[in-house]
């Protein structure tokens, strides 16, 4: 064995290492990828938050449709619209319906009770008429023009059915059976009259107020008072109920909550119109997001809006 084979055997074989060149350019295809990712990753943050608050904003203009919708479609412009304005309607809504179980005259009405298990009650309640509110009764008379019988509500109280419904009444018996033990015993501010008997059926309304109104946020909404229901218009604090909306504007076109009124021909009608002639109210939501937000590149603030018509069920012919 000659001397180069020996050395060459002492060094034992060549090992190559990672080049400055090389270092380099890994480093730069991991910062291009690491960037191309975060670019994405970026951009799908910035299109969640853009949905989101655009689905935020239809969400508040669907609210105030079905909010409004059901309370104005079963009013009764004979006696229940106090104020008709561009950004807030007052009126007396429905809140519930019984029959007469037991009127042995003076303030004292027995009703029979809630039945949640059957389909067929005889009292049903939205929300459970208290102090203030008005209980209209049917006439079995045809001596008076009127046919209904408008009385305050000074209590509302569950009792025995035994005693709002006794069985001795006419109509007490079948309503004791169509119950589960329980009734309510309802005094009014003012005498009933003879004309209503065991048997009539009983509405109860609320006077209240839908409006738009700014909230100490800064934004605006739609928001709910419930007000006297006699003598000139008193409104309680105001409660929000969905939004944000635009802010109020008396431009139609860019206020943030409008209505609008029609009689049957399909005629605008002012504010100080009569509210026998309406027939029909438009509602007018605009919806938008208090956060600006950019979608490719392109800064912008998410609204919808959308118009709704509701027709007055219980108009006067």
């Amino acid at each position: 064995m000659n001397r180069n084979e020996r050395g060459h055997r002492a060094r034992g074989p060549t090992r190559r290492g990672v080049t400055l060149a090389e270092l380099v350019v890994v480093l730069a295809m991991l910062g291009l990828i690491g960037s191309t990712v975060g670019l994405s990753l970026v951009r799908q943050q910035r299109f969640y938050r853009g949905a989101t608050e655009l689905l935020r904003a239809r969400e508040g203009v669907r609210d105030a449709m079905e909010l409004l919708s059901t309370d104005i479609r079963g009013m009764s412009v004979a006696d229940t619209v106090r104020l008709l304005a561009d950004s807030a309607i007052e009126f007396f809504a429905n809140v519930g319906s019984s029959v007469v179980c037991d009127a042995p005259g003076g303030t004292a009405v027995g009703l029979p009770g809630l039945s949640p298990r059957r389909a067929n009650a005889l009292t049903s309640f939205l929300i459970q008429p208290d102090t203030g509110d008005i209980a209209v009764f049917h006439r079995d008379s045809i001596e008076d023009v009127s046919e209904w019988e408008t009385h305050r509500i000074n209590r509302l109280a569950a009792r025995p059915i035994g005693s709002t419904c006794p069985p001795s009444s006419r109509f007490g018996g079948q309503a004791a059976a169509a119950v589960d033990g329980a009734g309510f015993l309802l005094e009014l501010a003012t005498p009933l009259s003879s004309h209503v008997g065991a048997g009539a059926p009983v509405r109860f309304t609320r006077r209240g107020r839908y409006s738009l109104y700014r909230a100490s946020d800064g934004n605006w909404y739609l928001g709910y008072r419930r007000c006297n229901a006699v003598a000139p218009s008193t409104c309680g604090a105001i409660q929000p109920l969905s939004g944000p909306y635009r802010g109020y504007s008396s431009d139609p076109r860019t206020t943030g909550l409008l209505f609008e009124y029609f009689d049957r021909a399909g005629t605008p009608l002012e504010s100080d119109a009569s509210p026998l002639g309406l027939a029909r109210v438009d509602i007018t939501a605009r919806s938008e997001s208090g956060k600006q937000i950019e979608v490719e590149e392109l800064p912008g603030i998410p609204a919808d809006s959308a118009t709704i018509t509701i027709a007055i069920r219980n108009r006067v012919p």
